[in-house]
């Protein structure tokens, strides 16, 4: 490798951690649990640079990125939907304490509304809503027409209303 090689690919490694706060905040569409979605923002991080001479120079990292961690979060949940958990392992019996002030609150009336919405809707309002993705970059993300985006995105937006109790 020659030093432009070695410093085009520093520059990427230097790219891929100034990423860190979009993808975990991405990760936390997807997951819950912090832990959870640390871990997800981890694997998408060494799958992205393990495989940084795939990429494409002149596209967005951060677009690759963020399909990277879609598509590990889908083949995730592929893997746990064979496994079944035993009653031991149930994140349900962990006990939880419900926030005290009203923000928090409604916050999380906000957050468990959103999960109830479907997954396409969800990621979509995420990417566009939450993360700031333009609707051309969240089609590029999800591989599928603007149109689409912007449908899915005013569908989500419906939805949570609804979802809310805000629809009159």
């Amino acid at each position: 490798m020659n030093q432009q090689e070695v410093r085009l690919r520093s520059r990427q490694h230097q790219e891929v951690v100034e990423l860190i706060p979009a993808l975990r905040a991405f990760a936390r569409t997807f997951c819950r649990n912090p832990d959870d979605a640390d871990d997800l923002v981890q694997e998408t991080m060494l799958k992205g640079i393990a495989n940084l001479d795939k990429f494409k120079p002149g596209t967005r990292l951060k677009s690759w990125l963020f399909t990277i961690m879609r598509n590990t979060f889908y083949t995730q949940i592929k893997v746990r939907n064979r496994e079944a958990p035993g009653e031991e392992d149930c994140v349900a019996s962990l006990p939880q304490n419900d926030a005290t002030q009203d923000w928090s609150v409604r916050g999380q009336e906000l957050l468990d509304a959103l999960a109830r919405i479907p997954p396409h809707y969800r990621e979509m309002f995420v990417l566009v809503m939450v993360l700031g993705e333009s609707y051309i970059d969240a089609a590029e993300i999800c591989d599928c027409a603007i149109g689409t985006v912007k449908s899915r995105v005013n569908r989500a937006r419906q939805l949570l209303l609804e979802e809310l109790g805000e629809v009159q």
